[in-house]
């Protein structure tokens, strides 16, 4: 069983609401704990093996692969990992504006609002990137036909004689 495998095995493992609860809270920790030593030291590359990453940030290589399963689609080149071992090579190179994205995305205040941020994108881009998060998140409908109107399909019929009439 590949760690991927064995992650996704343990993350999606039947508990109890509790045993639930405080898997996830320390999970989400230990993941913070990552996140702030990444964003303090923002020019080191985050290179080597899952094995040798996960004593890095003292967890056990299946937490780690979690870890990377959060920050996948923040990288520049997504890591393939259901194909990853404990030896396998890996370089993180983050892409720091679609990290702070995706944590909006995710809901992730404890990420998003880490003080390590001011180092890395100033007030003024975390607003941006807030607001253009935010306009995703709007919904907006279109413009409602009226039943007399001429067909949008333009059959030069009545709507409600054309593509309203099961309406």
């Amino acid at each position: 069983m590949t760690l991927f495998e064995q992650w996704n095995e343990l993350a999606n493992k039947e508990r109890s609401k509790d045993e639930s609860t405080k898997f996830w809270q320390d999970y989400l920790m230990q993941e913070q704990t990552i996140y702030e030593s990444i964003l303090e030291n923002k020019d080191n590359k985050v290179e080597g093996t899952p094995a040798q990453l996960a004593e890095k940030y003292d967890i056990d290589a299946v937490t780690f692969l979690g870890f990377l399963d959060g920050i996948n689609s923040s990288l520049e080149d997504e890591i393939d990992l259901n194909a990853l071992t404990e030896d396998s090579p890996i370089c993180l190179n983050i892409n720091f504006e679609k990290l702070y994205y995706n944590m909006l995305a995710a809901k992730a205040p404890w990420l998003f609002n880490l003080d390590q941020w001011k180092d890395i994108l100033d007030e003024k881009t975390r607003k941006q990137i807030k607001k253009d998060y935010n306009k995703t998140q709007i919904v907006v409908k279109g413009k409602k036909i009226g039943r007399n109107e001429p067909c949008p399909c333009g059959s030069g019929k009545k709507y409600k004689k054309c593509c309203g009439k099961d309406c």
